[in-house]
């Protein structure tokens, strides 16, 4: 059975992120960071179906979103440790979806004043 990212939720804590089949709850697969071994504050981020971007206490990682293979990290040297924020833009990611979304709820009112106007006028 092929796995889409579509049916796959992410969860970091502890310097570790599974990937849960999102109708079952069964965990996929599982990861590591390398640095730090414990304790490690996760921030998740799915730029699209082939990164996920994964930061573990200044420490941040790409990785394969269906097997969590690890793709490449950064250490971020002089950036220091803490929780991480992430951003991207992307057609993809969630922010895009939102922003989508919003503009086309605004739409709505304005073809309908439209409408309204230019059947007034007629």
């Amino acid at each position: 059975m092929t796995t889409r990212v579509q049916s796959l939720v992410f969860v970091g804590l502890n310097s570790r992120v599974a990937a849960l089949d999102r109708f079952t709850g069964e965990r996929l697969w599982e990861w590591r960071a390398a640095k730090p071994k414990s304790g490690g504050y996760v921030s998740l981020l799915l730029l699209d179906e082939n990164q996920l971007i994964v930061s573990v206490n200044g420490y941040t990682y790409c990785l394969d979103p269906l097997t969590g293979e690890q793709r490449w990290v950064n250490e971020l040297t002089g950036f220091g440790t803490g929780v991480t924020s992430l951003a991207a833009l992307g057609q993809n990611n969630l922010q895009s979806l939102l922003l989508a979304a919003a503009a086309a709820d605004a739409a709505v009112p304005a073809a309908a004043a439209n409408t309204s106007a230019a059947t007034s006028a007629g």
